[in-house]
């Protein structure tokens, strides 16, 4: 799927003549590298089927059978000497142009599957021709220094009118559209499937389908699955009609990959050849059917599967070459008199289009979120024509700048949005994150010189409304002594949790006034270095909006105290702390006994034992 439906089929004598010779030569070279499965005449395994009439394997394909551009390669193949067959060229070499960020994505791709996957060995010349019908290489490669397009490639909406029908399946997160799905991106994936198949190619922490490099490898991998080796032809048949169920589309394919391989160059992003122009797609342009415009398969994009008419059959007569039984005519026809000419009326004047001239803010409120909280507004844009009239389908880039964590749902930093019919488009939710400070976001139409918009934003630290003591416990002690029970307070704002809030504890003195003075005795708290603190800041509290205060010590003071705690936001609570004296020794202890060296002790004994012992 890609850009600009119209331009996916190239009618008349001279093109058909050409693809028929590209499928013939592609028949005869059987695309070297590809081993043919099965028979000895390149016949599918087991089947004998080939490329043009394999059974598309079940299942939604990857693009939701959505359109695609069936231009064909130039029949001189590029690089090679020796091997252009003797047919006109219908496209010049620039064909065999790859834009280098979009071959650098095909060729990472190649190295990663070729680590984590070699018995697939799936080339980057497939993801090439892939890319190619796809989307032109992502428009002729107008993708950014990180490989996401510049502007959002979007398939037509899959409503079941001419194409699957798939109801939306990510809110519109990745196609814009919150009623059905789209294929989007370089490789065109609908949203179904990226869920399962996406990857974070270039390590950005996104899995984004508007990213080739991200893309890429899961076109790749999507082709090997199933344990198929794509050097196999029956596996190399069934994973390309994987990613879209139509033999037209199995031969434009490999069409293309026998190109590639048979020799490209680079060129500069944004220069590649579109297919059927060298026209590039207009910027920020989402794709659509054109009425009576032609389709893979030679039908009607907007006719419905299986109620196309069968094409009226060339009467048969001379000159047509099938001639009836020869039969004498038996009179001469009567003659009709002509009817009346009709005016031939002018075409009607398509109505001009009024350029776009201006962005402007379409009433965004005041953007303040708490650190790690979401912002309740959203930012809205609006883009008007010169008329003043709402713009509809322009892409709208959101871009958040400035020293900030704050990030749109998702983690990203910029997004494109699509304008509504009344020219309006609101950015994702943004997230504040745990930076403190101002930013801003600039809005800006892609592809467009018009002076962009911007939109200041301010994070706050968190704030509580409520502080409340964990438990009831009386907080007693002794004086020198600490206090057996840890002191824990619990945050809330709004109801909630408040998680990171500031608080400060102190030590204060009774007053009967609204301000706070610390102690200088009492209950403390002990510092780094052992000495006593009566006041401690920089508290934060934790994720469940709880804080846990260190020890608490006495001092000789004995009395009531009190411990004030502060929350940002302007709540309190005010914590006693009781100090009792030392206890008493107990009354009921007995005198000491006369030691030996007492007084008493040295006194003459008159006992005859002690007296003997004198003598």
């Amino acid at each position: 799927m890609a850009a600009h439906i119209g331009r996916r089929l190239r009618r008349g004598a001279t093109s058909t003549a050409v693809a028929a010779a590209a499928v013939a030569a592609l028949s005869a070279s059987q695309a070297p590298g590809v081993t043919p499965s099965g028979t000895s005449d390149g016949s599918a395994r087991g089947s004998g089927q080939s490329a043009s009439d394999a059974t598309p394997p079940p299942g939604t394909p990857v693009t939701g059978n959505s359109p695609y551009h069936t231009d064909l390669p130039p029949l001189t193949t590029p690089g090679k000497p020796g091997t252009s067959t003797d047919l006109p060229v219908t496209t010049g070499p620039a064909e065999a142009g790859i834009p280098a960020t979009v071959l650098a994505a095909y060729k990472q791709a190649e190295q990663t599957i070729a680590g984590s996957d070699p018995g697939c060995k799936v080339p980057w010349q497939l993801l090439a021709a892939i890319g190619k019908v796809e989307s032109g290489q992502a428009r002729g490669g107008r993708v950014d220094a990180q490989g996401t397009t510049l502007a959002p490639i979007r398939g037509p909406v899959l409503n079941g009118v001419g194409f699957a029908n798939i109801p939306d399946s990510d809110n519109g997160a990745h196609d814009g559209d919150t009623v059905y799905d789209r294929a989007v991106g370089p490789m065109q994936f609908i949203p179904t499937t990226w869920a399962t198949w996406g990857q974070d190619a270039n390590s950005d922490g996104l899995k984004d389908p508007n990213n080739i490099y991200d893309a890429a490898l899961a076109a790749g991998r999507y082709l090997c699955a199933g344990n198929r080796d794509l050097t196999v032809k029956q596996d190399l048949d069934q994973a390309i009609l994987g990613y879209n169920h139509s033999r037209e589309y199995l031969r434009t394919v490999l069409s293309w990959f026998e190109y590639y391989k048979n020799g490209t160059h680079e060129v500069p992003d944004g220069e590649g050849v579109l297919p059927g122009s060298t026209t590039p797609d207009s910027p920020g342009t989402d794709e659509g059917p054109i009425p009576g415009g032609d389709s893979p398969g030679g039908r009607d994009p907007l006719t419905p599967p299986g109620s196309e008419k069968p094409a009226p059959k060339p009467p048969k007569g001379p000159g047509t070459g099938e001639e009836g039984p020869s039969t004498p005519p038996t009179s001469k026809p009567p003659q009709l008199p002509n009817p009346p000419a009709k005016p031939n009326p002018k075409p009607p004047t398509p109505p001009a289009v009024s350029p776009v001239t201006k962005i402007e803010d379409a009433g965004t409120g005041t953007l303040t979120a708490v650190a790690g909280r979401d912002f309740a507004e959203k930012i809205t844009a609006r883009v008007r024509d010169a008329a003043g009239r709402g713009a509809a389908e322009k892409d709208v880039r959101f871009e958040i700048v400035g020293n900030t964590d704050a990030r749109f749902s998702g983690g990203r930093t910029s997004v494109v949005r699509a304008t509504g019919a009344d020219g309006t488009v609101t950015a994702p939710l943004l997230k504040a994150g745990a930076k403190v400070g101002r930013f801003t976001v600039w809005a800006s139409l892609v592809g467009r010189e018009l002076k962009p918009i911007s939109f200041s934003a301010v994070v706050t630290a968190p704030v509580a409304d409520k502080l409340s003591r964990v438990g009831d416990k009386p907080l007693t002690t002794a004086v020198g002594s600490e206090f057996a029970e840890l002191i824990t307070v619990k945050a809330a704002h709004q109801g909630a949790d408040a998680a990171g809030v500031a608080i400060t504890a102190t030590m204060i003195k009774p007053a009967d006034g609204a301000t706070a003075v610390e102690n200088d005795k009492g209950p403390y708290f002990k510092g780094a270095d052992g000495k006593p603190l009566r006041t401690l800041s920089d508290l934060t509290t934790d994720a469940e909006g709880r804080l846990t205060l260190p020890k608490v010590f006495a001092d000789e003071s004995t009395g009531t105290f009190l411990l004030r705690l502060a929350a940002a936001g302007g709540v309190s609570i005010t914590i006693e702390l009781e100090v009792a004296p030392a206890p008493s020794p107990s009354p009921t202890q007995s005198a000491p006994s006369p030691s030996p060296s007492s007084p008493a002790s040295s006194a003459p004994s008159s006992s005859p034992s002690t007296r003997a012992s004198a003598g």
